[in-house]
């Protein structure tokens, strides 16, 4: 599920489980609960929670750091890692606000327990307690999200349905054109992207490989293709990228014919000829 739909389904379930336990509390009580055991039952869930959140939140920053990593040493997983960084980083916002929520809510219900305010405090309380466990099974998943195993291969499919929508098997293109067109293409940014490179940075260069992406941006810079065609030539290698990662090793005839118009644009614009 994308965070959004995780969003609004955890939000959606949080009203109806707080309108229901509500209705209940007020009209037909399950437990009845005196003032010692709210005071014990809402601070520990607000600290159980703290707790676990604390220790997702460090959990979440090592595994991002090991993600990091393996961008570094592979560079044509950088799409794909930078996809499950957005992806983890918006469930993780998400979980702090409901976190957040919850613990308000949970010191409200403290607060008021010695008011007269009986419908209100029962209502404070039911939310709050629907919201700890919307929180915890919401938590739940982002821990199982994050550590799924093949996550980069699930998110290189997920990366070439945007780029290329699997197409059905009449409108299949030829994988080894397209292949051939992007090694093309490939060789023409590591030519010309590393001397642009150069000419805008200096002779020292490092001595990592650099990207094919950054490789296209050196050229954006030097003036010598539009946003357009860099736009273009961004999509292409996602697309190659995905699939040597997990993706299906399919194409549709549309990129075959666009990795061909991209290469020949390209070498237009440099001069190249192929």
């Amino acid at each position: 599920m994308t965070p959004t739909k995780i969003s609004v389904l955890s939000s959606i379930f949080l009203v109806i489980a707080s309108v229901a336990t509500s209705l209940i509390g007020l009209n037909q009580p399950l437990l009845s609960l005196n003032e010692n055991q709210i005071f014990y039952l809402y601070s520990t869930s607000a600290q159980v929670l703290a707790g676990i959140y604390g220790l997702t939140l460090t959990g979440f920053i090592f595994f991002r750091n090991e993600l990091s990593r393996e961008e570094f040493e592979d560079d044509t997983l950088t799409v794909a890692v930078e996809s499950l960084k957005e992806r983890y980083f918006n469930i993780l916002l998400f979980v702090t606000a409901l976190s957040i929520f919850t613990l308000v809510i949970s010191n409200l219900v403290i607060s008021s327990e010695s008011s007269e305010h009986t419908m209100f405090n029962t209502i404070l309380m039911n939310t709050a307690q629907s919201a700890f466990f919307i929180n915890l099974l919401v938590i739940a998943y982002f821990i199982f999200d994050v550590i799924a195993p093949k996550r980069i291969e699930k998110e290189s499919k997920v990366i070439q349905q945007k780029v290329d929508p699997t197409p059905e098997a009449e409108n299949k293109g030829s994988l080894e054109s397209f292949l051939t067109n992007y090694n093309q293409l490939e060789y023409i940014l590591q030519k010309y992207g590393q001397a642009y490179q150069s000419e805008l940075e200096g002779k020292s260069r490092s001595r990592r490989r650099i990207s094919n992406v950054r490789l296209a941006e050196f050229i954006l810079r030097a003036e010598r293709i539009d946003q357009g065609l860099f736009g273009e030539i961004k999509s292409l290698i996602s697309l190659r990228n995905s699939i040597i990662h997990g993706a299906e090793p399919v194409v549709s005839k549309h990129m075959v014919e666009v990795s061909e118009n991209i290469l020949q644009e390209l070498a237009s614009a440099l001069n190249v000829k192929i």
